[in-house]
């Protein structure tokens, strides 16, 4: 192509996002000309029903439902793949890369799940898949680690990658209100899908720092093969109680170099309330990283929201036009001549640990939940207690209460075999709490 012939763009699923890459696209000419050095436009953009209203006036012969529209078009150099989950994803993606078109996609499912087979599938095809708006929404995190940090041997990660959990985890507490009802909220606001599962259960967050991990590391861990957890279970009482200890309870998503192994796991998590971590609040995501050479940077800003998202991808198209986007893809594969870091094992990681049991309030109860800890050489650093007034007596006349403990650092594997005795406590009734401690 001569840089005078301009950049034929394809937009595949008009639906949020896809609007708002539309409006750029269409009302910032001039501006994207100027970044670029040549027009960039929109040819055509796919939707499933066309007499839907759009939030974006298009110029006539843009919009189509049809797909082969965009994937047979030989003049489009970029399609802009919108469409979410795995299937028909994976297929079109296919298509597109095979009809010798870079693409760009926001798809963090698609990538997690199918990400090496599509790599691959894109050299084979001396295409380039650009991903920035997959990962943390407006952040520019891929640029950073595959780009700005390449001097360094990053070595941690811990990043507060959904939005939908970080706000209702805020709420939740400066409001004094239950998980279900600031779900609510959230929902209401538009924060929340109408089944916000893969938010609120971290498998959003983990599929985040899969790719993530992979670019920082050279490692693809397959979901299962980490802990992860959400904040679905979580109490407004876990909350306050983090609180009243100094530290704020995010679902923070960490992987880092520990002893030559790759430590990974996404879960609510007590961290420190003076980091700057922990003062992410609202929908907001940050990522905190460290590497050996420029030590720890932080970036911050909305991680999900039409027009962030959009101005990532918007970002990956102008980096294709200017070609940084096919040298940054060609750096994968230096990974591929080395080893992947061998994964910690999950009962290997350790931590401070934050937990709370619900005892029966009589003599010699939290000596036998001592004792038990103590036998797996687990040491306590603090303990509260509340009085309830509020819990209605158990069949012999005692009362629940909550005792909150903070444990020093020991493995997760100590302190798992310690939960299945205390399960067999009669005096201690479910759940027990665990979250570890990020100081």
């Amino acid at each position: 192509m001569s840089e005078s012939k301009p950049l034929q763009v394809g937009i595949i699923g008009m639906g949020t996002v896809g609007t708002g890459v539309a409006r750029i696209l269409v009302q910032h000419v001039d501006r994207i000309r100027r970044r670029v050095g040549r027009d960039v436009q929109l040819k055509r953009a796919t939707v499933r029903d066309l007499d839907k209203p759009r939030d974006v006036e298009l110029p006539p012969g843009v919009l189509t439902d049809d797909i082969d529209a965009v994937i047979d078009d030989p003049d489009i150099d970029v399609a802009v793949q919108l469409i979410g989950g795995t299937d028909p994803a994976r297929d079109i993606m296919k298509r597109l890369l095979a009809a010798g078109k870079h693409v760009v996609t926001a798809n963090k499912a698609l990538l997690c799940e199918f990400g090496d087979e599509l790599f691959e599938f894109a050299r084979k095809h001396d295409r380039t898949i650009a991903f920035e708006a997959a990962v943390a929404g407006g952040i520019p995190i891929i640029a950073t680690v595959g780009q700005s940090m390449s001097a360094n041997q990053i070595t941690s990660i811990e990043a507060i990658l959904n939005g939908t959990s970080n706000y209702i985890l805020t709420e939740m507490l400066k409001r004094g209100s239950a998980y279900s009802d600031v779900l609510g909220d959230a929902q209401r606001l538009g924060y929340a899908e109408a089944d916000p599962a893969m938010d609120v259960d971290g498998t959003d967050a983990a599929q985040k720092l899969v790719i993530l991990a992979q670019l920082a590391f050279g490692t693809k861990v397959p979901l299962d093969r980490f802990p992860r957890s959400g904040i679905d279970q979580l109490e407004l009482t876990d909350l306050t109680c983090a609180a009243e200890l100094n530290y704020v309870v995010k679902l923070l998503a960490t992987a880092r170099l520990v002893h030559g192994e790759l430590e990974m796991h996404v879960q609510p998590t007590l961290v420190k309330c003076d980091r700057l971590i922990a003062k992410t609040d609202g929908p907001f995501n940050m990522i905190a990283l460290e590497g050996d050479a420029v030590g720890k940077t932080w970036l911050s800003g909305p991680g999900a929201g039409q027009m962030a998202t959009a101005s990532a991808v918007v970002a990956d198209v102008v980096d294709l036009a200017v070609g940084r986007a096919q040298v940054t893809f060609s750096r994968l594969d230096l990974w591929n001549d080395h080893p992947p870091v061998p994964l910690c094992e999950e009962d290997k990681i350790a931590h401070r640990f934050y937990l709370r049991f619900n005892v029966e309030d009589r003599p010699h109860v939290f000596a036998d939940i001592a004792d038990i800890l103590g036998r797996h050489d687990i040491s306590l650093a603090s303990i509260i207690q509340h009085e309830s007034s509020e819990q209605q007596p158990t069949s012999n006349g005692a009362s629940i209460v909550p005792v909150v403990v903070m444990t020093h650092y020991t493995a997760q594997g100590k302190l798992r075999a310690a939960e299945a005795e205390l399960s067999q406590l009669t005096s201690l009734h479910p759940p027990i709490v665990r979250m570890p401690v990020s100081d």
